[in-house]
């Protein structure tokens, strides 16, 4: 493969994800923050940030094959700005500013130790959040715009904006504009068991769930379905009306059409 590389001058496209490589004892090293560095013994070179260790990784393993002249592109490098419960590490502005960073290289052409000056076509993952793909919330979350159009978070790329590449400044994130009512509601097909779950998690981050108890203004009707309903979309308004605060592990779904129309909460 190399070798159809290198005859028809195309770059090897690798995806280099520092996300996938992040616990809680390199957070600073996998995400571009200021650190000690790690130190390569034989190579003599230092690291401060998992990308360039990823790149020079797959350098030195095209070197030893005997293909360093075959250019390195990156095909896909992301960070999700959402993540299931417990997941930390997956938000927004590690998000955004994974992918500012990610620019930067891509248009500073300081490259990495191992292939100083170089610059790498770069492609980041993803454009859109993707709603209707399957596994974990942090799967559907990699985007920089939600399904609706509407943006996650700003690095700048959008048309007529700072052009952070080429060290315009930061952009900060733009607000995001709801339009109209929403709610969050549960999917008709979703059962009971996963309705509870989703009653626990928003209980146990900081939502008031005294209404729902017996006595509280929405425990009638006293069904799962109708508590989890009135959590869900509680728990969506509180966090401002972001679509990935709807998900819920794929039982919920945001609807213009107002619930109490049908129901009574």
């Amino acid at each position: 493969m190399l070798l159809f590389h290198r005859q028809s001058k195309s770059p090897f496209m690798v995806n280099p994800y520092p996300y996938f490589s992040w616990t809680p004892q390199n957070d600073r090293f996998t995400l571009f923050h200021r650190n000690h560095g790690i130190h390569d013994g034989p190579g003599g070179k230092v690291y401060t940030n998992m990308y360039d260790l990823l790149l020079d990784a797959v350098f030195t393993s095209m070197w030893k094959l005997g293909f360093p002249d075959v250019e390195i592109a990156v095909g896909e490098v992301g960070w999700p700005s959402a993540g299931d419960p417990g997941m930390t590490q997956t938000t927004v502005d590690n998000a955004r500013w994974h992918n500012l960073n990610i620019l930067k290289k891509a248009g500073s052409g300081v490259g990495t130790p191992l292939m100083p000056g170089h610059r790498f076509e770069t492609f980041i993952f993803a454009l859109f959040n993707e709603n209707l793909k399957s596994g974990s919330i942090a799967e559907r979350n990699f985007g920089l715009f939600r399904p609706d159009f509407s943006p996650v978070y700003d690095i700048g790329i959008m048309r007529g904006q700072v052009n952070i590449a080429s060290g315009g400044g930061v952009v900060k994130p733009a607000p995001v504009p709801v339009t109209g009512k929403q709610w969050c509601v549960p999917k008709a097909e979703a059962g009971n068991a996963a309705l509870q779950s989703n009653i626990d998690y928003v209980c146990n981050n900081g939502i008031n769930c005294g209404p729902i108890r017996e006595g509280g203004p929405c425990f009638d009707p006293n069904t799962v379905r109708s508590h989890a309903a009135y959590l869900m979309n509680f728990y969506y308004q509180a966090k401002g009306y972001q679509s990935y605060n709807c998900d819920f592990s794929g039982t919920g779904v945001v609807t213009f059409s107002d619930p109490s129309k049908l129901d009574s909460h």
